[in-house]
């Protein structure tokens, strides 16, 4: 008799961390934080040309630095001119805040390549707007939901797809650290900030492994005396067909040095087990050290074994999400995992989840 089949034994050749056999001219649409972090130094590690950066008027001097730093000839002030000025085959990338994905989506040529900073929107009203001008315009639009692609989830994800680990019982992801979310003054007044800002990666990552969960449920509360939204979460998504416990727990207050931090994923198989630790979350924006590790019930005596890969979260994840969009566009994959469709269906899972943390449960019955 067959086993049945399951979707994290499957591996998508999307996933596979492979370059395109053409590299494409980026547009970049923001020069913030994360675009002088992440998407340039991973570019520059893979060989991607980027055409321009686009920044607000009071930010130019600041954007010129680092377009010089890597080696970008123009700066641009105003969308329209650098869409206006974009190489014929140039992919966009919008790396800007979802209260600027309409606009920027909009002033793209239609049926052009996109890759859009995540969140996709704020909520899933927005997330379903954009979705809409993405497929009027016919845009080959992705969102950069980049830990599917981090080298060790790559390892985890080939692992899993071989039937070592076999059948999954149990995913969670465990973070507890000091987040500095100052950094970032553009989120702190966000309404919705945990789960919509950094959960959204988990909850993403764990759809791409096991697909779509049937019920949510949520807590996420705020720090008390914060100036900011919700820090800490709790998210539960439910799989009706399948024995599956998957947690999603996160503490971003946690104020009381290293000794007891942690940034996990756990995947617990009817065969065996695999552990990544995510080190980026750790001291950020330093990082603290990636791992990933394995342990099969047959070997059980040889306890838990390093699992190789090379590379990390930033800068290589955010590599392998934009090569899979030029690689889709190029046509040496036929699926596009990270497309706004499909993203947008993490949106709905966090849009779930908020509304079940508004719910605050069910009150016992303590009377008798």
């Amino acid at each position: 008799m067959a086993e049945p089949s399951f979707p994290e034994l499957s591996m998508p050749d999307a996933y596979r961390l492979t370059l395109p056999e053409r590299r494409r001219p980026i547009v970049i649409l923001g020069a913030g934080g994360i675009v002088r972090d992440a998407h340039l130094p991973a570019y520059a590690k893979a060989g991607f040309e980027v055409a321009s950066l686009t920044t607000w008027a009071p930010h130019r001097s600041r954007a010129e630095e680092l377009a010089a730093a890597y080696g970008i000839h123009e700066v641009f002030t105003e969308v329209s001119d650098a869409v206006a000025a974009a190489p014929a085959d140039a992919v966009f990338d919008i790396a800007q805040m979802p209260d600027q994905f309409a606009a920027s989506l909009e002033a793209l040529p239609d049926g052009a390549g996109v890759l859009i900073q995540k969140p996709f929107g704020q909520d899933l009203h927005e997330a379903r707007a954009l979705l809409a001008i993405c497929e009027r315009k016919g845009l080959v639009a992705a969102v950069n939901t980049q830990l599917r692609f981090a080298p060790y989830i790559a390892a985890v994800r080939q692992l899993l797809a071989s039937g070592a680990i076999g059948e999954l019982y149990d995913l969670e992801v465990g973070v507890t650290v000091r987040t500095p979310w100052e950094l970032f003054p553009q989120v702190l007044g966000l309404d919705r900030l945990e789960i919509n800002m950094h959960s959204v990666h988990y909850l993403d990552l764990i759809r791409s492994f096991l697909g779509d969960p049937d019920a949510v449920s949520a807590v996420t509360e705020r720090r008390p005396g914060s100036g900011h939204a919700n820090s800490r979460s709790v998210v539960l998504m439910r799989y009706r067909n399948r024995s599956l416990r998957v947690v999603v727990s996160t503490n971003h207050d946690h104020h009381f040095g290293p000794a007891h931090e942690q940034s996990f994923i756990k995947w617990e198989g009817t065969r065996g087990a695999a552990r990544v630790q995510m080190g980026l979350n750790m001291n950020y924006p330093s990082g603290g050290p990636d791992s990933a590790e394995f342990q099969l019930d047959t070997e059980a005596h040889r306890g838990w074994q390093p699992l190789p890969f090379a590379g990390s979260w930033f800068p290589d994840g955010f590599v392998g999400s934009m090569s899979v969009l030029q690689r889709y566009l190029e046509r040496s994959i036929d699926e596009l995992p990270t497309r706004a469709s499909d993203v947008y269906r993490t949106m709905a899972v966090i849009d779930a989840a908020y509304a079940s943390a508004e719910t605050e449960g069910i009150a016992p019955a303590y009377e008798p």
